[in-house]
């Protein structure tokens, strides 16, 4: 309950690395890294290797445990009592334990046994996990300005350094005016006929099926987002291709970042590079040509503002991943609680059916597709979409990481500290 965040972080909170307050590593640790490396392969997915190789990765698993610097800033002055929890093994932390069941159970097992302010280490990351709306708030509205936007190191990594999550002030103003500037009304409204044809061909691929409504969703989430980013043209001839490559760089985004062959990692950050490729070669053959198209990828190419080749292929990738995951998500629990509620859907519907009327009574055979003044004969069903993003969550947590020492309620949080804020936990915390 949210009553008892202030109780259960057992005085002030800190993330400072628990097991490294200086810049080496103490023998016990490197001890622990090294007989964990066995049981690390196989979770990997590795073959226990021969005895030179072994010693070798003994040696490299121990560097990665004591590399000089790799202290936290906190770590340099008075050490502060961290929240009740626990931080698993070095290095993986309990990443393991994470991934071995829902997360969401994860999480809320810990917010049960510990509060809802506790500590853990995942992805490489120690963290403040919080799962109260009064810790929220302060988080993202009070003290937002103490409080940055951040990601685990894997994906900051697989999406690339120069997409916008990663940026603040005058670039990340630059790179919001370019995403903007082609998802203006105008430019949907070009887009309108191909969205609605990937609708179509959605639904007659189901036809007969039995679909994970929110896998079939991500694919046309996928679909769209390609659209809006090269047009309808431009990937035809290799789009499956993107796809997988996108789809592999996909499952590597919240693993563990060891780059070793046969891992998530490495796979995903060879995919990636493979999608860096397309997207260069996509960018040489437009300056060629001349093209100058309304798509993301015209408004990044295009004018004084236009930007660098890196910078496009980051922006590109990371609008990919901003898009489909989360409206996705709101399509899934839009049809959930369109299906749960009749009423609702009853009305959805004949709403849909009375603008298929009127274009039949206006002359057209019923192939004519939809048209912008359509789109605004939809109250009811803009409205159903509104209150969809109102009460769902379609993020499960949320990332920030302290930008100076923090007091919240008589508790510290650390410069640098990653703070995890658990949204699907916070809906469900009881109104007073």
């Amino acid at each position: 309950s949210s009553s008892s965040s202030s109780s259960n972080t057992g005085g002030r909170l800190g993330v400072a690395e628990s097991m490294n307050n200086t810049t080496t590593t103490s023998p016990l640790i490197l001890m622990m890294g090294t007989s964990l490396l066995p049981m690390l392969l196989l979770l990997l997915g590795l073959p226990i290797l021969c005895p030179p190789v072994f010693s070798f990765l003994s040696l490299l698993c121990s560097k990665l445990l004591s590399r000089p610097g790799s202290s936290s800033p906190a770590a340099c002055r008075k050490k502060l009592p961290l929240p009740p929890g626990t931080m698993g093994w070095p290095y993986v932390g309990e990443t393991f334990q994470l991934y071995s069941k829902n997360p969401n159970t994860f999480f809320a097992e810990k917010q049960r046994r510990y509060g809802s302010v506790f500590k853990t280490h995942i992805l490489g990351c120690p963290c403040v996990m919080i799962s109260s709306p009064e810790a929220a708030k302060f988080v993202l509205v009070t003290r937002s300005s103490l409080f940055k936007p951040t990601f685990p190191a894997s994906k900051e990594r697989m999406l690339g350094r120069q997409a916008i999550f990663f940026q603040k002030g005058d670039y990340h103003a630059h790179l919001r005016r370019l995403v903007l500037r082609a998802f203006s009304p105008d430019a949907i409204r070009l887009k309108l006929p191909g969205i609605e044809l990937a609708a179509l061909d959605a639904l007659r691929s189901w036809n007969g099926r039995l679909i994970n409504t929110y896998q079939e969703m991500k694919t046309y989430a996928f679909n769209v987002a390609l659209l809006s980013i090269f047009g309808k043209d431009e990937l035809s001839s290799s789009i499956e291709e993107f796809k997988r490559c996108y789809y592999t760089l996909e499952k590597g985004y919240n693993s563990m970042p060891v780059n070793l062959p046969g891992t998530l990692f490495h796979k995903a950050m060879r995919a990636r590079r493979q999608l860096g490729q397309r997207v260069a070669e996509i960018i040489a053959s437009r300056r060629e040509r001349g093209v100058e198209a309304t798509d993301l990828l015209g408004s990044f190419m295009t004018g004084k503002e236009a930007l660098t080749d890196a910078q496009i292929s980051d922006n590109v990738i990371g609008v990919i991943f901003a898009a489909r995951d989360t409206t996705a998500s709101v399509l899934t629990w839009l049809l959930k609680y369109l299906a749960e509620n009749p009423i609702f859907l009853q009305a959805v519907t004949e709403e849909q059916e009375e603008i298929m009327k009127s274009k039949q009574q206006g002359g057209s055979d019923g192939d004519e597709g939809l048209t912008w003044a359509d789109t605004k004969k939809m109250p009811i069903s803009s409205r159903v979409i509104q209150e969809t993003l109102r009460v769902a969550s379609i993020l499960s947590f949320t990332f920030r990481e302290a930008v100076e020492d923090v007091e919240y309620q008589g508790a510290a949080v650390a410069s640098t500290s990653a703070v995890v804020l658990l949204l699907l936990l916070l809906l469900l915390v009881p109104i007073d």
